[in-house]
């Protein structure tokens, strides 16, 4: 089978109470371009929409040609189109000061005079602090649910992967800290003269953070809802590795919405002097289409061509979805 068999527009009409999608691969597939066409085209239909970046190193407002980070803004001048490069630092910060308040609070309640700051930059300057930041903030877009229709830049795959699995990750987490937190309770109880119930805000913040992640894992795996589209090339590595990913994902539960192919160069744009390099290229990528109808079938849902331009701006980007939004043939 070498043909789309449901389109990336089929898809979406399939799927009408569908509300976040998300755009993975490997790096420089086209991921942050296949995510503005598809927040563009979703404006288009009628949507309010938000296109937000989870990739740390940030390519929104070099795609727009304007400037998205830290807010919302209108972008290629669709109203109901908004763009938002998410700014961590605010809340690693306030992170930092709820970690702050936690250490304080068991020390004193652990009598302990050792102060805080030397445990919060201990717990901060962990690789992952700024990707639970990251995870957050999408949580924060998300539960708001100030847009109809939102659509995810993520980072490179091993990233994406990640950032998603932290709902399970963080469940098993807290499960972990209540049932500590319930044993160290019932014996501070035991051996206590006092029968007062002291506060114990350590365990409310993990009940409450427990419902988040129990609500941000619901949105995350409800098929109706969520959908992730992973980009390739036509090569060998983007494709070994959305191979490799794409089973992980169904694992976790969350829903894959298929596979989009970008910068196939076309036959027809050979000419009978079109250099050797030129028609080598073409060669391998017709055997590694091969492989993803293989691989995928009836999975693919868009091939897009090799523009001779780079895809920037509102009428490339116009463009752009007109082909991964191309009318079912």
């Amino acid at each position: 089978m070498n043909h789309i068999t449901t389109s990336m527009k089929q898809y979406m009409l399939d799927n009408p109470k569908l509300k976040y999608i998300f755009f993975g691969g490997k790096g420089g597939v086209g991921k942050t371009v296949m995510a503005g066409a598809a927040a563009l085209w979703s404006a288009k239909q009628g949507k309010k929409t938000l296109l937000a970046s989870t990739n740390p190193v940030h390519s929104l407002s070099n795609l727009f040609e304007q400037n998205v980070f830290g807010r919302p803004v209108v972008v290629c001048d669709e109203q109901k189109c908004h763009a938002f490069e998410i700014d961590t630092s605010e809340t690693i910060e306030r992170s930092k000061r709820e970690i702050r308040e936690k250490i304080n609070w068991f020390l004193k309640f652990a009598d302990i005079t050792t102060k805080a700051d030397e445990f919060v930059e201990s717990a901060t300057m962990n690789p992952a602090f700024e990707e639970s930041a990251m995870f957050e903030n999408m949580m924060d877009l998300m539960f708001k649910d100030e847009y109809e229709f939102y659509v995810f830049d993520t980072a490179p795959t091993a990233n994406a992967r990640r950032l998603l699995g932290m709902s399970k990750v963080y469940g098993l987490w807290v499960d972990k800290m209540l049932k500590s937190r319930e044993e160290a309770k019932s014996l501070r109880q035991m051996l206590s003269f006092s029968k007062k119930e002291e506060e114990d805000p350590l365990l409310d913040y993990l009940l409450k953070f427990k419902d988040r992640m129990s609500h941000a894992k619901d949105l995350l795996t409800e098929e109706s809802l969520t959908s992730f589209f992973f980009v390739t090339l036509p090569e060998a590595l983007p494709i070994a590795v959305i191979t490799r990913f794409i089973n992980w994902f169904h694992d976790f539960g969350i829903p894959v919405g298929g596979v989009l192919v970008n910068g196939l160069i076309q036959k027809e744009q050979l000419a009978p002097d079109s250099a050797e390099f030129v028609r080598n290229r073409v060669l391998m990528q017709e055997e590694h289409m091969e492989e993803i109808w293989k691989i995928f079938g009836d999975r693919v849902r868009a091939i897009v061509p090799l523009f001779e331009t780079e895809v920037k701006g509102a009428a490339m980007l116009n463009r752009l979805a007109d082909h991964v939004f191309a009318d079912f043939k």
